[in-house]
């Protein structure tokens, strides 16, 4: 049995809402990862009070347009949710406030966000050609309909949150459908929502109120821990109070279709959320191709499904994503270059990669760069599992930026299992 961290995700959404709510909200489970405390140092430099406790944060809600002016610039540090989420928040508000991040945040993409905010009505500059520092000046906003190019949920929740200090209701649209943590996580807080398969509108102006909220397991960390114990024969897992709405459990279908033996049970609803447990076995994976809707539908396990391809039949083949090129690294190019380090056979797309199965050959220990990249580290950690020989990851305390406790945790069941 393992217990997961907080998923990431909805600590991010329960900690912004809960400080524009009125009353105390208290939050069990909150993420450890790095990216969430990011979140709590940002709300609380716009006044909110936070009480960190060894099980639970709690966060004294300011209400709708209780916010104050931070009197220095907002460090969102490497969190792309906290920087973008936020800046829908900030635009309703009544004066500026500059946020900013880390060399790696710096680097991503934020026009994104800009272009319907400013559509909204907000005033925001930025240094380097749509790159934070963003500089955000708020104030009574204009809804809009707006149609998103990009297939994202961060974009899709900045406007939603924008959409609270709107004259009218606000729409957004997309293509392919994106989690919808936000949408939920409004409702439990009071706001009015419609939705359809593609377009969620919001109403603006509800009386958001505080909430007793319980964090379930993180999927996207669940599933470094599940592909450990399908390469491991032998293995058997199970992962308790995992979150598994269906808008992030495309994963777990893509790897049940590919041979693994994977099965949720003890299901339940809380806070509109879908909770369960895992239990998973070791199996022989055939392989397979991810494209289309299915990369927005996981665009955060596509590191370690890429991962592994060594370990399949056939391979694993990733088109469409090209979203990757713009996450905490190029994380095409670093998958690509970590894999081959090992001894990999590896086929780099503009838009993908793939990496060829188990006839190319087994991997071989090597010494691993992540570039700093979460998500690229411990995948490619799990990948070793399998290799002969020993690896070793630079920089490998990275993975705190959203699971602390993996190597820990990892090192823990290998040793149950041995």
């Amino acid at each position: 049995m393992a217990e997961l961290p907080g998923d990431k995700s909805i600590s991010h959404r329960y900690a912004i809402l809960s400080a524009i709510a009125e009353g105390a909200s208290e939050i069990t489970n909150y993420a450890t990862s790095a990216d969430c405390r990011s979140t709590l140092h940002c709300i609380e430099r716009l006044g909110v009070e936070i009480d960190i406790g060894k099980e639970r944060v709690k966060v004294s809600g300011r209400g709708l347009r209780g916010l104050r002016e931070s009197r220095r610039a907002l460090d969102a540090e490497n969190s792309g949710t906290t920087i973008r989420m936020l800046s829908g928040i900030l635009s309703g508000q009544p004066f500026a406030t500059t946020i900013t991040g880390d060399a790696s945040l710096r680097r991503r993409p934020m026009r994104r966000v800009i272009e319907p905010l400013t559509q909204m009505g907000a005033e925001i500059r930025s240094e380097d050609s749509g790159r934070a520092p963003l500089v955000i000046r708020g104030g009574q906003l204009h809804a809009i309909d707006y149609t998103s190019p990009v297939p994202s949920a961060q974009v899709k929740s900045a406007i939603l949150l924008a959409g609270l200090y709107t004259d009218g209701p606000t729409s957004v649209t997309e293509a392919v459908r994106t989690r919808d943590h936000t949408e939920l996580a409004l409702r439990e807080f009071g706001a009015r929502l419609d939705t359809s398969k593609t377009m969620v509108r919001i109403h603006p102006g509800p009386k958001l109120e505080g909430r007793q909220l319980n964090v379930p397991g993180d999927l996207s960390s669940a599933v470094f821990l599940t592909a450990a114990a399908m390469i491991l024969p032998g293995s058997a897992l199970i992962l308790h109070n995992v979150g598994l709405n269906p808008t992030r459990a495309r994963v777990l279908d893509f790897l049940i279709s590919i041979g693994a033996s994977i099965h949720p049970t003890s299901l339940q609803s809380r806070h509109g959320e879908l909770v369960g447990d895992l239990s998973v076995r070791h199996a022989e994976l055939s392989g397979g191709e991810i494209a289309g809707a299915q990369v927005a539908e996981m665009i955060d396990e596509l590191p370690m499904l890429a991962a592994l391809g060594p370990f399949t039949e056939k391979g694993i083949e990733i088109h469409d994503a090209q979203e990757l090129r713009v996450k905490e690294s190029d994380r095409i190019a670093t998958l690509a270059e970590g894999l081959r380090r090992m001894g990999a056979s590896v086929e780099e797309f503009p838009d993908g990669l793939r990496v060829a199965g188990r006839s190319a050959g087994k991997l071989k220990g090597a010494t691993i760069e992540p570039h700093g990249d979460h998500r690229i580290a411990m995948a490619l950690a799990v990948a070793a599992l399998g290799a002969e020989g020993e690896t070793t990851i630079r920089d490998a305390e990275c993975a705190g930026v959203s699971f602390p406790e993996f190597f820990d945790v990892l090192d823990r069941l290998r040793g149950l299992k041995n």
